[in-house]
């Protein structure tokens, strides 16, 4: 079992994402992550998709992806230079005045963002790889225990200039 990411450029429709969801739901596929958004073309949506499969799984969803006429072109990302970041908001309720000095400290470190706070909570973003985001989140319910709320995007990819970190 390997992690995968496929980036689709489907026709922007009512219902192309509910179809290429069922594609996944009908087989019993696995998403770790969907994010949609439109194109400069506002006729096209790009998908990046995330998900975790052995290579013969993942074969057959490309080419399921691809038979199906909504879609317009199917770029698999895994094994190529990408650029890709997901959005966390973090919210630590509960927190002390030593509470709150540790999150700007932790902000620092991470080079995040506290976009909110009040005398007894923090809102933080993060714009990070998805692997950067789980250590702070780790980090985060370790220092924060039962404390903290978390909302995360889905990772968004492009292909890399000349670079080939993810």
């Amino acid at each position: 079992m390997k992690k995968r990411w496929i980036c689709l450029f489907v026709e922007n429709e009512i219902g192309v994402l509910a179809k290429i969801s069922g594609l996944f739901s009908g087989k019993s596929y696995n998403l770790d992550s969907l994010t949609v958004g439109t194109t400069e073309d506002k006729s096209i949506s790009r998908m990046t998709i995330s998900l975790t499969s052995d290579d013969k799984t993942f074969e057959q969803i490309k080419k399921q992806l691809n038979r199906s006429v909504e879609v317009i072109k199917v770029v698999d990302f895994t094994d190529i230079a990408i650029r890709m970041k997901e959005l966390v908001f973090v919210k630590v309720d509960s927190c002390s005045d030593k509470d709150i000095d540790e999150i700007f400290r932790i902000s620092q470190i991470f080079n995040i963002s506290v976009i909110d706070y009040t005398t007894a909570a923090v809102l933080i973003e993060s714009i990070q790889t998805e692997n950067r985001n789980n250590s702070l989140i780790a980090l985060l319910e370790k220092c924060f225990p039962n404390r903290i709320g978390i909302v995360r995007s889905g990772s968004v990819a492009i292909e890399a200039l000349n670079i080939t970190e993810r």
